[in-house]
């Protein structure tokens, strides 16, 4: 659980995220309320303090999808982002909501998995050392006695007897090729030989007839099930020693993890610091009283009250509690308004967010200011050219000016906008880069006209290019 406080929060989701103050605020004061209430006495008041779930209105491109992926990076919760429309109303062909959970519930498994996978690192790799010097110094194979002449009373022949002062050699001198074996692996002179080695198939038995229906949870059982019930298959591999030695720690890795252990602790986690994000929520309301496909849009939305109110779903992994899940729906609401969602689904996202849309001073900033920033990917991308790419300011200026005007002109798709003419800027020179003999290129303001305002001037061509 994240001891963030919301002012930190925000600071770290400004290094990402231009602007959107509110919808930072929000979601922060969320987070921390979910952290509050999991530091209360009394277990009964934990349970009744629930999420508040979130509701984010906006246009494309403003930042929604991205404040929400980075709240849960920033917290290492498990994070899944969902299309409202993919999914459909019980008794249709398609998948059904509960899939959301299973999938939280799955991310969260991986999560505590690749933790606990950290974890066991080091001693994974002292148990792949020993099993690379087992391949290369095999053990001597011990003589076999022979049961009958012991129960007969039959002596060893005279043969034997000569030879025990040479077997009790043979130990020390295994031990001996063994621990010289080992400084020269430690040394690194291995590393490039070719080995024998035994390792697990890995092919699983494929149970694909139930992808993509609502019978998809039982498809994911009946696989997991056939897995463990069909005995492990092992193969010969040839493989360098370096490469045994990443197999080896694998296996060793994932056989000193409590699988039991991650998936209990990995459902507490969904639990209780799970984070789902619904997007295009606005697809599935119904404006007015128009029948038709809609019918099955009000269906999702029944199916979704349950989850986002608060119910049991059955997962590979036990059943999953989605009550102090944070549901976080967003949506453009152009075609239709907030209150077109069914009454119950209204209410089970009490706090309403509008966001922005962006202006020419935002998309300056976000060509240069976030960690991530557009121009700074792109010099980065031109550097592995051995090309040092710079924008001036004039330029900066005019391409946030370009992508506020055509998103006025056009449809308003926001900071995604920016993608598009930086790509259509910078076509000629990624095309050219490899084989240009300048190490040093500056796009300037007559750079940007040259590249973009024939195309920007002429609205016919704009509308399908940018």
């Amino acid at each position: 659980m994240s001891e963030q406080t919301p002012k930190q929060i925000v600071e770290a989701l400004d290094k990402y995220i231009v602007g959107q103050k509110e919808a930072k605020r929000s979601v922060a004061i969320a987070l921390r309320n979910r952290w509050r209430s999991r530091q209360l006495d009394s277990e009964s008041m934990k349970d009744d303090i629930v999420p508040k779930n979130i509701l984010m209105i906006g246009s494309t491109g403003v930042g929604k999808t991205e404040i929400a992926r980075r709240l849960a990076k920033l917290v290492q919760a498990p994070f899944i982002k969902v299309e409202a429309t993919k999914f459909t109303e019980v008794g249709y062909v398609g998948r059904d909501v509960e899939s959301i959970i299973r999938d939280l519930a799955e991310t969260a498994v991986r999560m505590v998995r690749s933790a606990r996978l950290e974890e066991v690192q080091d001693k994974a790799a002292e148990l792949a050392e020993e099993r690379i010097l087992d391949v290369m110094v095999p053990e001597p194979k011990k003589s076999v006695v022979n049961p009958f002449g012991q129960l007969f009373g039959v002596g060893a022949n005279d043969e034997e007897d000569e030879g025990t002062e040479e077997s009790s050699n043979e130990p020390k001198q295994y031990q001996a090729g063994r621990e010289w074996c080992r400084k020269k692996l430690l040394a690194g002179e291995y590393e490039g030989q070719l080995i024998e080695i035994d390792v697990e198939d890995s092919n699983k038995p494929i149970v694909g007839m139930f992808a993509g229906s609502s019978l998809e949870g039982m498809g994911d059982n009946l696989q997991d099930m056939l897995g463990s019930m069909m005995p492990k298959k092992h193969r010969k591999r040839k493989v360098t020693v370096e490469a045994a030695r990443k197999l080896f720690q694998q296996e060793e890795a994932m056989k000193l993890v409590d699988m039991e252990e991650v998936t209990e602790e990995a459902v507490k986690l969904a639990e209780n610091s799970g984070i789902v994000f619904l997007d295009e929520i606005d697809k599935v309301a119904v404006s007015g009283n128009t029948g038709g496909h809609d019918v099955s849009r009000e269906g999702v939305q029944r199916d979704i009250l349950p989850i986002v109110e608060g119910s049991t779903v059955m997962t590979k992994y036990g059943p999953v509690k989605t009550d102090h899940i944070l549901f976080i729906a967003a949506g453009a609401f152009h075609m239709a308004k907030p209150s077109d969602l069914i009454p119950e689904l209204q209410g089970r996202f009490p706090i309403r967010v509008e966001l922005t849309s962006l202006t020419k001073d935002d998309f300056k900033r976000i060509l240069t200011e976030p960690q991530n920033a557009l121009i700074k990917q792109y010099k980065a991308l031109m550097g592995t050219e051995g090309i040092d790419l710079e924008f001036t300011e004039e330029a900066i200026e005019r391409l946030a000016k370009l992508a506020c005007d055509v998103n006025d002109q056009n449809e308003n798709i926001g900071a995604r906008r920016l993608h598009t003419i930086l790509e259509k800027l910078l076509e000629d020179l990624s095309f050219n880069a490899p084989d240009m003999e300048e190490d040093k290129v500056v796009i300037d303001e007559a750079y940007v006209d040259k590249a973009l305002s024939e195309i920007v001037v002429n609205q016919d061509i704009s509308q399908f290019i940018l």
